[in-house]
């Protein structure tokens, strides 16, 4: 099974020493991410509701640049500055992804980088 980066300039770049994804054999796990705008390399919003829908945009161009996309998602794993605005990321993330339910956690955190108030990865598969 051989490893391989995903890179799109659909999505932001990493902020870091990491990639946007790895595809590993017919398995594609994301690097975090954050409502980062991929053209001017900021937050597109300051409301949970505008960084929620940027976040799944960049998910969907990491996923798409692997072969994948949100129906191949086996597991979702989602930080939030702010428990009380689950509602709101639940009811987005359930509209986007449709019928598709995959495994997914969501956990609380004191901050997120660039002071985003959601981060998201998934795991997916591809068939190709």
């Amino acid at each position: 099974m051989g490893l391989s980066s995903v890179q799109t300039n659909g999505a932001p770049k990493a902020i870091g020493p990491y990639s946007q994804a790895v595809k590993a054999g017919n398995f594609i796990v994301t690097s975090g991410q954050i409502a980062l705008d991929p053209e001017t390399g900021t937050l597109a919003g300051d409301d949970i509701e505008a960084q929620t829908r940027q976040v799944m945009r960049n998910l969907k161009e990491v996923l798409g640049a692997a072969g994948s996309g949100f129906g191949n998602v086996v597991e979702t794993l989602i930080f939030c500055t702010d428990l009380s605005e689950f509602e709101t990321i639940n009811r987005i993330y359930g509209e986007i992804m449709g019928g598709h339910k995959p495994a997914r956690s969501t956990i609380g955190v004191a901050s997120l980088p660039k002071g985003a108030k959601i981060e998201m990865r998934m795991v997916a598969f591809t068939e190709a």
